[in-house]
């Protein structure tokens, strides 16, 4: 047995969940995305009991960006990092420490309770602090500077979710809206990061199941232009808001997205529905930020329906895609996808398009009940997808992590 094996044994011995990050994570994330979005429509009406100082939709984006999509980043950072790094996985207890500094800031964000925003604010920014902490550790042990952008971006993250607290207590409310959709976007460079690495892996195995050859080449000049446009454009938002050249830089990365839909011309293999959700969430980022550029120029759209192709759409689509195909290459299982997969994805995309399109005029019938009914399928897609690979991962084949 390695060394990395013999860390926190009697922790992950009780439970298969903490052997290693996205084990525990993953699942914790997609049941926080299923109870409380359907708790906000199904009991508050889409209103939060003890939310009267900071908006309401200001708690629905925070607790969606820092709460669900923020386990899944703990999840995705603290297995990739030390398989990239080739480093001792974090195991047990510091897992479960990572995780109760999660969760007080999901209990108060549940039911907006603007009393306890310090205590929020302290137990986050921890959170966010260690998983930086356990990030650059792998980093430092290896000394590789390879991956450090996750180390920076993260740090970037961290230093946003600051800034929303400080406005929220200090009542700059229209600055907290900014700096929340500043960290929407640097979430998303997170992702573009991830599935340009992600995507090559992807590709090459539906190209060649048997993984013995790699046909797929990314095009360098493709890899990192999204997310390095995403980044120009969300600095151009936070400090310029009311100028045009947020918009044309929207535009720009609009392009960047599109760009890189060209890496799925792999013939049929594209139409595999881990394949096709990965082009899907590429695709939707690339038409939010389209509505965002042409909202900015004038066009009869709104630059906020733009944000929720991005929020929902894009990014939900892109996380599920991860805990899909993680989910069964860390339990050492072929990607041959359950059909709780397939489900899982249509039901996201359908969150997604009825979020957007009856504010852009299609389905307007759908207008006033459309919010709950996109939380509804958001919640259902997370739901499918823990009820379908959550005995997996409690589960995972021999010979996973050398662990028996």
């Amino acid at each position: 047995m390695t060394a990395a094996c013999q860390l926190d044994h009697t922790d992950f011995a009780v439970s298969p969940l903490l052997r290693e990050g996205l084990l525990l994570f993953f699942p914790v994330a997609a049941l926080h995305a299923v109870l409380t979005p359907f708790a906000w429509v199904a009991l508050f009406s889409l209103a939060l009991p003890f939310a009267h100082d900071i908006p309401v939709s200001q708690w629905h984006a925070h607790e969606m960006i820092y709460g669900t999509y923020g386990a899944a980043l703990a999840g995705f950072l603290t297995s990739a990092v030390p398989e990239w790094t080739d480093t001792p996985a974090r195991r047990g207890r510091a897992l479960l420490l990572l995780l109760a500094l999660w969760i007080p800031g999901r209990v108060i964000g549940f039911a907006g309770l603007d009393a306890l925003i310090a205590v929020a604010a302290v137990t986050d920014l921890a959170f966010l602090g260690l998983l930086l902490w356990y990030v650059v550790a792998a980093l430092l042990a290896r000394g590789s500077t390879r991956h450090a952008s996750f180390a920076a971006w993260l740090m970037l993250f961290l230093l946003v979710e600051a800034g929303i607290y400080a406005a929220w207590l200090t009542g700059a409310i229209a600055l907290a809206e900014r700096l929340i959709h500043t960290a929407l976007f640097v979430f998303l460079v997170f992702l573009s990061l991830a599935l340009a690495r992600i995507n090559i892996v992807i590709i090459n195995l539906a190209l060649d199941p048997s993984g013995e050859t790699t046909p797929y080449r990314p095009h360098p000049g493709r890899q990192n232009l999204t997310a390095g446009l995403v980044a120009i454009y969300a600095v151009a938002a936070l400090v310029a808001p009311g100028s045009t050249v947020p918009a044309y830089l929207a535009l720009a990365a609009a392009a960047a997205f599109f760009d890189r839909l060209a890496e799925w011309f792999i013939g049929f293999a594209a139409f595999r529905t881990h394949v096709a959700a990965l082009a899907g969430a590429n695709l939707f980022a690339g038409a939010g930020f389209m509505v965002i550029g042409l909202a900015g120029l004038g066009a009869p759209l709104a630059a906020t329906t733009g944000v929720h192709i991005l929020a929902v759409a894009s990014l939900g689509l892109a996380v599920l895609s991860v805990f899909i195909v993680a989910g069964l290459r860390h339990t050492g299982r072929p990607l041959e996808l359950p059909w709780q997969a397939l489900a899982a994805v249509t039901l996201m995309t359908g969150a997604g398009l009825v979020r957007v399109l009856p504010e852009m005029g299609i389905g307007t019938f759908l207008l006033g009940g459309h919010y709950g009914l996109s939380a509804s399928l958001w919640s259902a897609a997370f739901a499918i997808w823990l009820v379908g690979f959550l005995p997996l991962l409690r589960q995972p084949l021999k010979g996973v992590d050398g662990c028996h």
